[in-house]
C-alpha cells in the first residue's frame, strides 16, 4: 500500500471538539502512472464502537435516544422574507425528521483500548447494562470519502425487562434515554425511516437474520465478565 500512495504533507488545520487534518497527496491509478497532486480534508475520528441490546429469551430490543446535531435541521423562522401572498403551509415534521435519534450505545475508542473494553464501559454508561455476552457483527468505514472513523459492532445478549432510564455523562452534556421495545414491533418498521442510522440499520438487519440462533454457545470467548 505504502508504494500506491504518496503522502506529499499533512497538516492539522482545526483541533476543537474534533479535529480536521489537509493532506497533500497523489496515488497510482488503475490504468496505470499516478494522479497528480491533489489536496483533501480529512475529519480525523478514529475507532467507534457500538452494540445493539438484545434480549432473546423476552424477546426484546434495547436502543438509546439522544440528540444529535448533525440531524439538527435549522429553520429561520424570524429571516423567512415577508410578502402580502399566502403561502402554502409547511408540511408538518415527520418523527424522523427529529434530531432526537433511535441509536446503538457507541463511543469512541480511547488509547491502547479494547473494542470489548470500550462497548463494555459505554454500556453501563449509556444504558446501565451489564450484557452477558457480546457477539461480534462487523466492523465497516463510516463514510471513507471524508473522514477515517471505523465502527466496530456487537450485539449485546441479557436481560432487558429493568433496563431503562435516562444515562450519560453530564460533564459531556450527555442525556440519553433507553429504550426498550418487543422485537416484531421494530422489525414491522424497519424501514419506516425511525430507524436512520447506519449503524442501527446493519445491527437490527444482522439480527433479523441471526435471532433465531443466538441461544447456540459457539462464541464463548466472547461472553462478557
Amino acid at each position: 500500500m505504502d508504494k500506491d500512495v504518496e503522502v506529499i504533507s499533512r497538516k492539522l488545520v482545526y483541533q476543537g471538539f474534533f479535529k480536521m487534518e489537509k493532506v497533500e497527496l497523489r496515488h497510482r491509478l488503475f490504468n496505470g502512472g499516478w494522479t497528480g497532486s491533489f489536496f483533501r480534508e480529512i475529519f480525523v475520528r478514529g475507532q467507534a464502537v457500538g452494540a445493539i441490546m438484545y434480549d432473546p429469551d423476552n424477546h426484546l430490543i434495547g436502543l438509546v435516544e439522544q440528540f444529535r446535531v448533525g440531524a439538527l435541521s435549522v429553520v429561520a423562522v424570524s429571516n423567512k422574507p415577508q410578502s402580502n401572498v399566502e403561502m402554502p403551509q409547511e408540511k408538518p415534521k415527520k418523527e424522523e425528521d427529529s434530531p432526537w435519534l433511535y441509536e446503538v450505545v457507541a463511543g469512541m475508542a480511547e488509547a491502547d483500548e479494547s473494542p470489548k473494553d470500550v462497548i463494555l464501559r459505554e454500556l453501563v454508561e449509556e444504558a446501565g447494562m451489564v450484557p452477558d455476552k457480546l457477539l461480534s457483527i462487523c466492523e465497516y468505514f463510516t463514510s471513507p470519502g471524508g473522514t477515517n472513523e471505523t465502527l466496530v459492532l456487537f450485539c449485546a445478549l441479557g436481560d432487558l425487562r429493568d433496563v431503562k432510564g435516562i444515562h450519560g455523562l453530564p460533564n459531556e452534556y450527555e442525556d440519553i434515554k433507553v429504550i426498550v421495545l418487543p422485537e416484531q414491533d421494530v422489525f414491522n418498521q424497519l424501514y419506516g425511516g425511525r430507524f436512520n442510522n447506519a449503524a442501527t440499520l446493519i445491527c437490527l438487519q444482522w439480527l433479523l437474520m441471526n435471532k433465531d440462533n443466538l441461544g447456540n454457545d459457539e462464541d464463548a470467548e466472547q461472553e462478557a465478565p
